[in-house]
């Protein structure tokens, strides 16, 4: 079973990068969060809304056990996967796992520039968001560090080369025709 898993924090980098990699391995692009959303016919911010956040790391948990049954996928997984020690195990498991870095201000430039990400996704803390993003990423950072192989960064690198590292790192085919 052989699965590539990207981690990080939201507006890393993951869906972007995801895709590219899955085009040339060939292989099936998995947006973790979005087949969440799909099967509970709502927002990850109405889910949380209404159910709490316990109900959705639960859901989040059955969708990528779901998910790490499948093979030769390219999963772009949700910034707080790794909350949970039984999805590293899941995605260990079931294949390798690369984390994409950005800096707090160019997460939050990404994020303004998403059109979903305020309706798609639930704040996380009352601070407002710069200082939300850095406290949050202090906080998960041990959790991406250990859960990884290695972290690629992303801030400031066209995407094809992101992805031919991610390849290169991983001395996988294909890597070449990324550049």
């Amino acid at each position: 079973m052989m699965n590539l898993f990207l981690i990080g924090y939201r507006c890393s980098g993951k869906t972007t990068v995801g895709k590219s990699i899955a085009k040339n391995l060939g292989w099936a692009f998995i947006d973790a969060d979005a087949i969440l959303v799909d099967a509970c016919e709502k927002s990850i911010k109405d889910i949380i809304a209404t159910d709490g956040w316990e109900y959705f790391r639960r859901i989040e948990r059955s969708t990528l056990k779901r998910i790490c049954a499948a093979n030769r996928q390219v999963v772009a997984t949700g910034g707080g996967v790794v909350l949970e020690a039984a999805n590293i195990e899941a995605m260990k498991t079931s294949g390798r796992i690369v984390w994409l870095v950005a800096t707090a201000a160019t997460i939050r430039k990404r994020m303004r520039s998403d059109q979903n990400s305020e309706d798609f996704r639930p704040a996380l803390t009352q601070k407002g968001t710069l200082a939300e993003i850095e406290l949050l990423l202090a906080e998960r950072s041990p959790y991406y560090e250990r859960a990884s192989e290695f972290l690629i960064d992303t801030d400031g690198i066209p995407v094809p080369e992101i992805a031919h590292r991610i390849l290169q790192k991983l001395n996988w085919a294909n890597a070449d025709k990324l550049r």
